[in-house]
């Protein structure tokens, strides 16, 4: 039963990107063949998945086109291996925190935290400009008790977010939509297990292989469908009406609260984060559990997190309160929400990666309030 937070000691590893020239997983800078060159970024920086910087983490700026990398604490140069010639720190990656904004109404912030030395988690995103009319938010956390993880946590990320971005017309009519998009999220599923299982491939560590979990929702006018294995989540949290944790965690505590055991009490032991679920070679079931739920005309916000998150702010509502005062200091912009969560979750702590997606569904119009929306249905 891998624990997410820590079973073993990581060993030290380049960040996640794929060889131009042959393919393989690798680290960023690193290749798979021994062309020089042959990484690519580790995070998408054209097309409509932007790449941009949340203000007030100027120290994470890309290092890319700087030909010198120098440290941001003291000016010295940057040696191969990422630490200052001068001072020994440690020089910061793009891996270590990026935002993805694929439409106005969608953003995602990935973040290394406070304690880790790298970032584990994954996040892909995909958005039709519309607000509303279909978005996909995937969120995959790197074991960290397996071998590189990150490698796989983000390469399963895009892959899921590649499958359910590429059938965002939906269900044919007649057909049920809820059914429609579990089968795509299973379909998801298969294909981040396939790229977590190649990153086993590229390590060859047997006894520990690369793993991690995954958690998606897509949304498609009023019908939102969510899949998880792990125990990252998915939330619907309207404006009016009942937030809803539309994700089931695979995980101790749940075995726990499933026994009687109170839910505060479980999430505060120390295997709180032991997970029975996984995607990964040596994962005993890799197919998600999904739940469909419907905005039942109402506003509110779709978040989609890891634990790095949700470890300080588990019930719905809270963080339904949490969003509500985050969005009367900065606004409604998802990408500066879902970065507040990160700066709040840093603020407590900052103990693991943390991973925030948020779509803001508009609603079906100013009467949709007096509605309530309804339980979500396991798939």
């Amino acid at each position: 039963m891998p624990d997410d937070s820590g079973r073993l000691e990581m060993t030290d590893s380049a960040v996640a990107g794929t060889c131009a020239q042959c393919g393989a997983l690798v680290g960023f800078g690193v290749t798979g063949c021994g062309q020089e060159g042959g990484a690519e970024p580790p995070v998408d920086l054209d097309g409509p998945r932007t790449h941009i910087f949340v203000p007030g983490k100027a120290a994470q700026e890309p290092l890319a086109g700087d030909p010198v990398p120098h440290c941001r604490e003291c000016g010295a140069e940057v040696a191969g291996d990422g630490y200052c010639t001068q001072c020994g720190a440690r020089a910061p990656v793009e891996r270590d925190h990026w935002v993805e904004q694929p439409a106005a109404w969608v953003g995602a912030v990935c973040d290394r935290g406070l304690k880790h030395y790298r970032n584990e988690d994954g996040v892909a995103t995909a958005a039709d400009p519309e607000p509303g009319s279909f978005c996909a938010l995937v969120v995959c956390d790197g074991v960290t008790t397996s071998t590189d993880s990150d490698l796989a946590s983000l390469a399963a990320a895009r892959a899921g977010r590649d499958v359910l971005g590429a059938a965002p017309h939906g269900p044919a009519e007649g057909d049920d939509p809820g059914s429609f998009w579990s089968d795509r999220m299973r379909e998801a599923a298969k294909a981040a297990n396939e790229q977590a299982r190649q990153a086993a491939v590229q390590v060859g560590d047997a006894d520990n292989p690369p793993a991690c979990t995954f958690v998606a929702a897509v949304s498609q006018g009023p019908v939102i469908v969510a899949g998880c294995v792990g125990d990252s989540r998915a939330y619907w949290l309207p404006d009016e009406g009942v937030p809803l944790q539309l994700s089931t965690d695979d995980s101790w505590v749940t075995e726990q609260v499933a026994r009687g055991v109170n839910r505060a009490v479980a999430e505060a032991d120390v295997q709180a984060h032991s997970i029975t679920r996984w995607l990964g070679v040596d994962s005993p079931d890799t197919r998600p559990s999904c739940a469909t739920t419907t905005t039942g005309g109402l506003a509110g916000w779709l978040l989609v997190c890891s634990d790095g998150l949700w470890n300080y702010c588990s019930p719905a509502a809270d963080l339904r309160a949490r969003i509500d005062e985050l969005v009367a200091e900065h606004g409604a912009d998802p990408a500066l929400l879902a970065g507040g969560l990160i700066d709040w979750a840093n603020a407590q702590g900052g103990h693991d990666n943390v991973t925030a997606a948020l779509a803001r569904l508009p609603g079906a119009g100013p009467g949709a309030a007096a509605s309530s929306a309804p339980a979500p249905s396991e798939a």
